[in-house]
């Protein structure tokens, strides 16, 4: 079952959120490091963004348990150099291991759209890692096309 999050399931987002910033660092260590309270800083940001109107959380429940989440909000995605670009953002998605690949990733982000849709964006964006495969793919499926590529190299005498 989708639903709206409510405020007694920001821990557990908060621990899903650790454990997506931990699948994330086996692709990219570099980027990916949570600090020590990450995941109560991060179950505190989706407390705050219950009230938002700009923002939407919403979360998989299977039998009582939460078990995947997604967090959206509708931002102007450009500086004050550009025309504003209304559309919507999709913060941060993640379903348990044990649920993936059952159609709940694709729910949640049906759902989210909906949401965009009835707040009148054209669009919405994500960011993925380059190299988390599954994922790329899952986006693809989704209709996903890459429109910008952000890039990294070290600095001259850094290393990686």
């Amino acid at each position: 079952m989708i639903r709206l999050a409510e405020a007694n399931d920001a821990a557990r987002i908060g621990e899903m959120w650790a454990e997506m910033v931990q699948h994330h660092a086996e692709f990219d260590p570099a980027t990916f490091r949570a600090t020590e309270n990450g995941a109560d800083l991060y179950a505190q940001s989706i407390r705050d963004r219950l009230g938002d109107p700009t923002a939407r959380v919403l979360v998989a429940e299977n039998g009582g348990e939460v078990v995947g989440y997604v967090s959206g909000i509708i931002a102007d995605i450009t500086t004050e150099l550009f025309l504003p670009l209304r559309c919507g953002f999709l913060a941060d998605i993640y379903v348990s291991q044990a649920y993936r690949r059952k159609g709940l990733g694709r729910e949640l982000v049906e759902r989210l759209c909906l949401w965009f849709r009835d707040q009148e964006v054209a669009h919405y964006e994500w960011h993925v890692s380059a190299k988390n495969r599954a994922a790329l793919a899952f986006w693809r499926a989704l209709g996903g096309e890459t429109t910008i590529l952000r890039m990294r190299a070290p600095a001259p005498g850094r290393g990686s």
